[in-house]
């Protein structure tokens, strides 16, 4: 395919758990909507990645986020499809050459929920109770909260977390607000946490959409779908990341949003522990979106010292 050439069908490359599925399909209805329903054709290829197929071990110890997006993004640079659909948040700042993500749709819910049948919230559950989750923000957040509580590594899918804590292997665990909404499973959410006071990782909520590099055909495509005040927040909150060398390894968050006609961001680091914590909160010109990023982190690299960050290696 040349880049002036539209593909008789369109192949849309995702992982294959449900969220995945889901997240592929509003793409897929989008692009249907934005063009006509019998205009193109769409097609959904479903991609086993590393990520999925080891769940017995942290991210951070098998290679970080990288391992989401491998095997699809190994498919789109030889053509076997034509776009990536990802979660923004499980994406690296750096991609392989020759791919760029080149659409945002609107963000979803930013927000962490709490689930659980033995507490309304983190700070209700009885002392010594076990949470699982995989995200190391998660974890420093948890225990900067409640020290006291067991926080153990817990991976897997959507359903598998949820029928662990059906066993009662964790009294409780913490999942994207957003998922669940994309999975109409809203009904399970104990209570949602504050984004101000349990900020999301950056680019939680928002499903980007991964191309190859002077596809014109495809990104003209892609273009009614891009929504625009998304791209502002996520040039913030991936320069942020960016700036920070961002990995599975690093207890961040970042949250980027526009109000009153400002760019509003807030930027935390964690130690592993949650003992320790550094945030900012600046805002400015939605023009300037990737600068407020980068400079929020350089001022988080300046308040913690860069012995704090020693201990993330």
């Amino acid at each position: 395919m040349t880049a002036k050439q539209i593909p008789g069908t369109i192949k849309i490359g995702t992982r294959n758990s449900q969220l995945a599925l889901a997240q592929a399909e509003e793409v897929k209805r989008r692009l249907k909507s934005a063009h006509g329903d019998n205009t193109i054709k769409v097609q959904i290829v479903e991609i086993s990645t590393k990520g999925d197929r080891i769940l017995d071990r942290a991210l951070s110890e098998i290679g970080g986020k990288g391992l989401f997006t491998e095997e699809i993004e190994q498919q789109l640079v030889a053509g076997d499809i034509d776009i990536a659909v990802h979660s923004t948040k499980d994406m690296p700042t750096d991609l392989p050459q020759g791919l760029e993500l080149s659409c945002y749709l609107p963000r979803e819910a930013a927000a962490d929920v709490f689930i659980s049948n033995k507490a309304s919230k983190i700070e209700e559950l009885p002392e010594g109770a076990v949470i699982g989750s995989a995200s190391l923000r998660r974890q420093a957040l948890i225990r900067r909260i409640r020290p006291d509580i067991e926080v153990i590594t817990f991976r897997g899918n959507v359903q598998t977390r949820l029928r662990k804590l059906e066993e009662g292997q964790v009294d409780a665990t913490l999942l994207a607000q957003a998922g669940l909404n994309r999975l109409n499973m809203q009904d399970i959410i104990t209570s949602i946490l504050p984004v101000s006071s349990f900020p999301p990782a950056p680019g939680q909520g928002v499903i980007c959409i991964e191309s190859r590099e002077g596809d014109d055909a495809i990104k003209t495509l892609l273009s009614p779908l891009n929504h625009a005040d998304t791209v502002i927040a996520l040039g913030a909150e991936r320069s942020f990341l960016a700036t920070l060398d961002g990995s599975c390894r690093t207890p961040l968050a970042g949250y980027a949003y526009l109000e009153g006609g400002q760019l509003q961001f807030h930027g935390m680091i964690l130690s592993p522990d949650g003992q320790k914590m550094f945030e900012t909160n600046p805002s400015g010109n939605p023009d300037d979106a990737r600068t407020i990023g980068e400079e929020a982190a350089l001022e988080l690299r300046q308040q913690a010292g860069e012995a704090f960050f020693a201990d993330w290696n």
